[in-house]
């Protein structure tokens, strides 16, 4: 098997004393995680885009939220499907295809001329999505020490956001260049195409990166390929490690059957077990405080309360930018405060945020038919938005990432993903689905919603989330 070439001996040490491989470590996460740059640069390219698409298909709101939200229906069918083929396949070779379906997708929704056809690819492109955005954290879970497991795992996150400004960036710099993002560019055709096809190049990197790294051994152990296994793990925790933990993982697998979705259910009670419940809360409750509404429709709110196309699009820029600064401090910390307490904060601090963003909305006035924000009140409503940015990819954003990636048992881990990361993507639709028509009928109202969720989700953790920092996999119970 095609392995990134061994950088040279050991440069750390795991919890329990074991010299770890930390270069070949780092290549392998820096490869997994481009699957989350190209999470969210598909996810954010739609995000100055807008005008365009509803000038070229004549879109009404719904229209306009259903073209916008269309890649979240393929994301949960992609997380659905990605979790289960994992278990067959292995998690390379998904990855590997959710990266040739973002260059399908790149190149069809760039060349769609009507609505249908643009609908068709961005599903496309979502199917991609949803299998990288579930086994990415879960590859880099599979490969990495405990102790330092949550720190890798949230780099997931800052490829997120590196992706998302990665895309707020290309789609200013071609509006820029070319006037507006409906006007001509290169071989005649209008910029916000383009914003589409600059996918193709991020997404060839990831193809070819994906050939050069192993499969996870925790798959290879489920499928009886123990050498192959015993010899990643022996060059990710040192030699003569990698029998020991080749017995780790097959003592946590039970051996006594192939993944399957009844794992999910209680072997006594037959109902969902606890804690799939508890990864439904995090995955659910994610998109209920209505992150992406900033990352998908930041250049039409900021459009819709007085800043100009220009300036919403360095707005979405420096959103982006404060996100990974957030990102980077969740890094910081995770391993050292716990998942939980980092969930409660992000929970309070976005109910606050969204509560004065709510408020500032209450005081626009309508001028010329769109909504205006007085002078005094517009920066408050900025700031606001950025610190309820920072706060949720602080918390929420990386940390719904990893705990799924760790929390649930071998035995179920791929039927669990499906299962949550179904539920993540089918919020994320009907959220970014709704945004128009309910920013159309009410924007106090809409982001008075999200601080309620933010408030609900608060409550939610501290009863069902229990903490998983620094404990192995093979000791997660369901």
């Amino acid at each position: 098997m095609a392995s990134v070439s061994n950088a040279g001996p050991s440069a750390g040490m795991s919890a329990d004393g074991l010299k770890v491989n930390m270069a070949f470590i780092a290549a392998i996460v820096a490869v997994a995680t481009i699957g989350g740059f190209m999470f969210g640069y598909d996810s954010g390219v739609i995000n100055g885009t807008q005008t365009g698409l509803k000038a070229a298909f004549n879109l009404t709101e719904a229209g306009e939220g259903l073209n916008v939200a269309a890649i979240l229906l393929g994301c949960a069918f992609g997380a659905f499907a990605a979790g289960r083929l994992a278990d067959v396949w292995g998690r390379r070779t998904v990855m590997i295809i959710s990266a040739l379906l973002f260059v399908v997708s790149a190149l069809g929704t760039g060349g769609a001329h009507t609505s249908l056809v643009f609908v068709i690819f961005r599903l496309i492109g979502g199917l991609g999505v949803g299998a990288a955005s579930v086994l990415c954290p879960v590859y880099i879970s599979e490969v990495t020490p405990a102790n330092i497991r949550g720190r890798l795992s949230s780099v997931q996150q800052i490829m997120i956001i590196t992706g998302l400004t990665g895309a707020f960036l290309a789609n200013y710099a071609l509006a820029h260049t070319a006037g507006s993002s409906t006007a001509e560019f290169w071989l005649g055709l209008p910029a916000w195409r383009w914003m589409f096809w600059m996918q193709v190049i991020p997404a060839g990197i990831f193809f070819f990166a994906l050939l050069v790294i192993p499969e996870s051994p925790r798959f290879l152990v489920a499928k009886g390929k123990d050498a192959q296994a015993e010899a990643i793990l022996s060059r990710l925790f040192g030699p003569g490690q990698g029998a020991a933990k080749v017995a780790e993982i097959r003592a946590s697998l039970a051996a006594d059957h192939q993944p399957k979705f009844s794992d999910l259910l209680d072997p006594k009670t037959r109902k969902l077990r606890a804690i799939l419940w508890a990864g439904l809360v995090l995955a659910v409750f994610q998109q209920l405080v209505g992150i992406n509404i900033v990352f998908y429709y930041g250049s039409v709110l900021w459009q819709s309360v007085g800043f100009t196309e220009d300036d919403s699009l360095k707005i979405n820029i420096l959103s982006g930018a404060l996100s990974i600064l957030a990102c980077l401090a969740a890094i910081a910390v995770i391993d050292k405060i716990g998942r939980k307490p980092l969930l409660l904060i992000g929970s309070a601090g976005m109910a606050v945020t969204l509560g004065v963003m709510t408020w500032c909305f209450s005081t626009a006035t309508m001028v010329n038919g769109a909504l205006h924000l007085d002078a005094s009140v517009g920066p408050i409503a900025l700031v606001a938005a950025n610190l309820y940015v920072i706060f949720f990819n602080l918390s929420w954003g990386p940390v719904m990432w990893v705990m799924l990636g760790e929390m649930f048992p071998n035995q179920m881990r791929g039927s669990a993903l499906a299962v949550c990361g179904f539920a993540q993507w089918i919020a994320n639709f009907a959220i970014s689905f709704s945004f128009p028509i309910m920013k159309k009928a009410s924007l106090p109202m809409t982001y008075g919603f999200y601080a309620v969720c933010a408030v609900v989700s608060f409550f939610l953790v501290q009863k069902l989330i229990d903490e998983t920092r620094g404990k192995e996999l093979e000791a997660m119970q369901g």
